[in-house]
């Protein structure tokens, strides 16, 4: 077991019981300042100022820190090598920050990952309190941005700082990767990996509910338009529905969905499915519609599917409608690609989960339950283009993510920063 053991974990027990308000006060005081993202990335954001906040936290810690501002042409390369990129986003006052602690001995290098942006609060008078004015009620910290993800963000770092405040020393080298525009699809953490950023492995801090992802799936959003005719509805058989040639692809893509359903299976993850999620077209009850347009999005498998196979055959399915139906024959649906990002999966017997599972039953005195995740996060990019051992695990729900009153359950915090801890000496020592 090494540094770990018994004895380190009840020693850092009581150091983390000694000094939890100082932690949740650095949890506080990072939630409090507002970091959204513009239009989900596209028009900018605000990480500037939680940026600087980290940072500085970094360097009082005594960490060599780095800055690395957004690039246009490292995401431009990142989608032309790997196929992931979200191009055109605004980038001023956009930049990443990364800390490393060095350790006493050599040993590996751990990563910990985890965005400073946040989705913004438009619901505003909706909030019990405002959402950038973080309140704790039983037990729970409030606030925009605490389950996704400062907390995880920040749970890392206090775990570095709980074994500085215990006095445990650890080999190797501890590394926090603080990005922005991950709520625009993840240009923070390609910013990172086009720089060079690397470990031996990698933790993606987003919140698992006490659960450890080794697998997510894989999206695509679609885009369909299409041309009718219009006319009174009253003399229909003049015109052409764009809504009825809609409605026909929309019941083949039904189809296609049934048969991945059929052919598609992952112990961690459900079947791949495809979700009609908006659909707009027309102008009112008494004219056939003239334009029609759905948006869709696609959930596939790690491994098993690839964004060109899904991509493929989604168009393939218009396309055969098309071929069937002499108006669409001759007025093509318009098929977009509007966002994507790869799936995920990491080997569960692995060195580096193998220790993963060893400090959270050091320190929660339990089996951490493995699980997949439906919806995907940088976790793709960490194991897919840098080629590093990643995990997903960190406090905080998918149901908080992007809600109403969001929050965190301070409980759940606090365990983070002890599992991180351990995880720092059990993996890094070797």
């Amino acid at each position: 077991m090494g540094i770990s053991g018994r004895n380190t974990v009840e020693a850092l027990k009581k150091v983390l019981e000694k000094n939890k308000q100082k932690y949740i006060d650095r949890l506080s005081e990072l939630v409090a300042i507002d970091t959204h993202d513009l239009g989900h990335g596209i028009d900018g954001g605000l990480e500037k100022q939680g940026q600087d906040y980290m940072a500085e936290l970094f360097r009082k810690m005594g960490a060599e820190v780095t800055l690395d501002s957004m690039k246009e042409e490292d995401i431009e390369k990142c989608f032309s090598l790997y196929l992931e990129g979200n191009l055109g986003h605004q980038q001023t006052d956009r930049y990443n920050v990364y800390a490393q602690f060095n350790g006493e001995k050599p040993g590996k290098t751990l990563m910990f990952n985890g965005h400073i942006d946040v989705m913004p609060a438009d619901e505003v008078e909706e909030w019990t309190t405002p959402p950038f004015s973080p309140t704790i009620r039983d037990g729970k910290l409030y606030g925009r941005g605490t389950a996704d993800m400062k907390g995880g963000l920040m749970a890392a770092t206090m775990a570095v700082k709980l074994l500085q405040d215990a006095g445990i020393p650890f080999f190797g080298s501890v590394k926090i990767t603080s990005v922005c525009d991950e709520e625009g699809g993840g240009n923070g953490s390609m910013q990172a990996i086009m720089s060079g950023q690397r470990a031996d492995g990698v933790v993606v801090c987003e919140g698992t509910s006490d659960e450890l992802i080794l697998a997510h799936m894989g999206f695509v959003f679609f885009r369909v338009k299409f041309a009718g005719k219009a006319c009174h509805s009253g003399a229909k058989q003049n015109g052409v529905s764009a809504i009825e040639k809609a409605i026909k692809v929309i019941q083949a893509l039904n189809e296609k969905e049934h048969e991945w359903l059929l052919h598609y299976k992952h112990p961690l993850l459900p079947a791949p499915n495809l979700n009609v999620g908006l659909i707009h077209g027309g102008t009112a009850g008494s004219t056939v519609a003239e334009d029609c347009m759905f948006e869709v999005c696609v959930h596939y498998l790690p491994n098993q599917m690839s964004h060109n196979q899904v991509v493929k055959e989604f168009q393939e399915v218009v396309e055969r409608v098309a071929k069937s139906d002499a108006w669409l024959e001759e007025h093509l649906p318009e098929v977009q690609i509007t966002q994507f990002g790869g799936g995920f999966e990491m080997e569960e017997h692995s060195f580096f989960v193998d220790s993963f599972k060893r400090a959270y039953s050091e320190a929660r005195g339990k089996a951490v339950k493995v699980v997949g995740s439906p919806a995907g996060c940088d976790s793709r990019l960490w194991r897919n283009i840098a080629d590093c051992p990643t995990i997903q695990f960190g406090p905080g729900n998918l149901a908080q993510c992007h809600a109403v009153d969001e929050w965190l359950d301070l409980e759940a915090y606090l365990q983070s920063i002890l599992i991180y801890a351990e995880l720092i000496l059990d993996f890094c020592q070797a």
